[in-house]
């Protein structure tokens, strides 16, 4: 059970969905330096693949936006960072609930032997 695809697939998501949370907060935090790009963490693509392909556990990556930078050469756009974290703390909720049905369901099996 907590070798599964799907464990597996939930926590790789959780995974990224977390390191995402952070580096929205990063980038936020940084709007005002000089010269800051923006990060962006991506792992959907490699997530859906893993899972294809009968595994689950995939690690998020990080890269630079490309996004136009402002004329400090910081290119960090609250709006999209807004909402890109709404978006992101949906998803992470929804894979929460998913996790607590697996174990909701894990539970109930171990009470009814």
């Amino acid at each position: 059970m907590l070798e599964s695809v799907t464990f597996n697939a939930l926590h790789s998501a959780l995974d990224g969905l977390a390191l995402r949370q952070r580096v929205i907060a990063n980038n936020v935090a940084n709007i005002q330096t000089p010269g800051f790009l923006a990060q962006r963490v991506s792992f959907e693509d490699t997530l859906a693949s893993a899972v294809r392909q009968g595994r689950g556990a995939v690690s998020a990556s990080t890269s630079t936006s490309l996004e136009p930078t402002r004329l400090d050469g910081n290119n960090v756009n609250l709006d999209t960072e807004t909402l890109l974290n709404v978006d992101t703390n949906l998803r992470y909720q929804l894979a929460t609930q998913a996790i607590d049905g697996t174990f909701s369901s894990l539970r109930t099996a171990m009470r009814s032997n």
